[in-house]
């Protein structure tokens, strides 16, 4: 009982942590609006989070591991089973003349939508968290 209702906390959890990173990359875009030359990236979300999930492959994420250090010579490691989202840049609509394609409308908007469906998430989360505890009360 306990392991579906920690997939289902692990789906949030990637989930938010995804839409936090678009978050600041996109924050990032915006705080170069006016540097020369600098190129604006995005994630897809969707693929972002199937990746996280597993949901691509057929076979669930494994969790990262670090090892147990036993002496002091020994060598700290730690295996990631993947990394963050992998930004890509995004395709300007108009170009402009110091290279630079950061749109500020494109921008706000999408900075907006992240922020509703981070929220969103964050609610939803809550939610879950509350009716489990309402049932665990009774």
């Amino acid at each position: 009982m306990i392991d579906p209702i920690g997939k289902d906390f692990s789906f949030y959890q990637k989930a938010l942590a995804l839409r936090q990173q678009r978050q600041e990359i996109l924050a990032t875009n915006i705080a170069n609006a006016d540097t020369p030359n600098y190129k604006a990236r995005d994630i897809d979300f969707s693929t972002a989070l199937r990746q996280a999930t597993g949901a691509d492959r057929g076979v669930p994420r494994l969790p990262d591991t670090s090892l147990t250090l036993t002496s002091a010579r020994h060598i700290p490691a730690q295996a990631h089973s993947g990394g963050p989202a992998q930004e890509r840049y995004r395709m300007p609509l108009q170009p402009s003349l110091d290279g630079n394609t950061v749109e500020m409308d494109v921008e706000r908007i999408q900075f907006a939508d992240n922020t509703a469906k981070y929220q969103a998430g964050i609610q939803v989360l809550n939610g879950r968290i509350k009716s489990l505890l309402a049932a665990i009360q009774q």
